[in-house]
C-alpha cells in the first residue's frame, strides 16, 4: 500500500464537487509526500509560479509518486513544463507528463507525455510525435509506433520552458488528452495496455530533461 500521510504543503485541500466525486488539489510545492525513483526534486519558483523542479538521472523513466488513495478512474490536470537539461543528448525532446495507475515499487502504469520541443519544429514527422501514449513495461513508445504507427501519438502546439496546461480523463480501459484548455483531446486512447487497474499518480520526466509542475488536482 503506499504511505497514507500527505504534508500540508503538498495537500492544500479536498472538495466535494458532486455526490461521489472528490477532488484533491496539490499545490506541489513541497517534496514531502513524495517517492522519488530516478529523479532529484526540489521546490522552486519558475516564471511566476511555485512548484516543484524535477530532474532526471539519465533513466527511462524518472517518477516523483504522490502518497495517497489509489486512483482508478476520474480527472487528473496539471501545469507543467519541459525542456532538455544541460548535457542532454541531440535525442532529448524535453520529455514530461503524468503517470496514472501507477502499480507498487512502479512495476507498472500507464503514461501520457509530451515532447515539448517537437511542438514547432521544422520537421513535420517531428510535430507528429507531440504527444505520447506509453504503458510500462510491455508497450514503450517505440514498440507502440512500430507495430501500429500513428495510433498513440499526435501533434500539439508547445513551446519548451512554458507553462502548460495538461487534463486527463480516465475511465474503465479508455483515456483521453487534453493539452491548453482544449474542449477536444489531443490524443485517444480506447485499449489501455495495463486493463483495468488501480494506482497512484505520478509526476514523470524522461531521460535529458529538466522540468517544473504546479497546481495539480486529482478529481475521483
Amino acid at each position: 500500500m503506499w504511505p497514507r500521510t500527505i504534508s500540508n504543503k503538498l495537500l492544500v485541500c479536498s472538495v466535494v464537487l458532486m455526490p461521489a466525486l472528490v477532488a484533491q488539489i496539490f499545490s506541489l510545492e513541497s517534496t514531502e509526500g513524495l517517492t522519488m525513483r530516478g529523479v532529484k526534486a526540489q521546490a522552486e519558483s519558475y516564471k511566476g509560479r511555485k512548484g516543484l523542479r524535477l530532474t532526471g538521472e539519465d533513466k527511462d523513466n524518472g517518477l516523483a509518486i504522490l502518497a495517497g488513495p489509489e486512483f482508478q478512474d476520474g480527472t487528473l490536470e496539471v501545469d507543467l513544463t519541459g525542456v532538455p537539461g544541460p548535457g542532454a543528448n541531440t535525442a532529448a525532446r524535453g520529455f514530461v507528463g503524468l503517470a496514472f495507475r501507477v502499480a507498487p515499487e512502479a512495476a507498472k502504469f500507464e503514461l501520457f507525455y509530451l515532447r515539448p520541443t517537437n511542438g514547432r519544429a521544422d520537421d513535420q514527422e517531428r510535430r507528429n510525435h507531440s504527444a505520447q501514449y506509453d504503458s510500462f513495461p510491455d508497450f514503450p513508445w517505440f514498440r507502440l509506433r512500430k507495430e501500429t504507427p500513428g495510433k498513440y501519438e499526435s501533434y500539439v502546439d508547445l513551446v519548451p520552458g512554458e507553462w502548460t496546461p495538461v487534463k486527463i480523463t480516465v475511465q474503465g480501459d479508455k483515456a483521453k488528452l487534453f493539452v491548453h484548455g482544449s474542449e477536444q483531446p489531443t490524443l485517444i486512447v480506447n485499449d489501455l495496455k495495463n486493463g483495468l487497474t488501480k494506482g497512484a499518480v505520478a509526476l514523470w520526466i524522461g531521460p535529458g530533461t529538466g522540468a517544473h509542475f504546479s497546481n495539480l488536482r486529482i478529481s475521483h
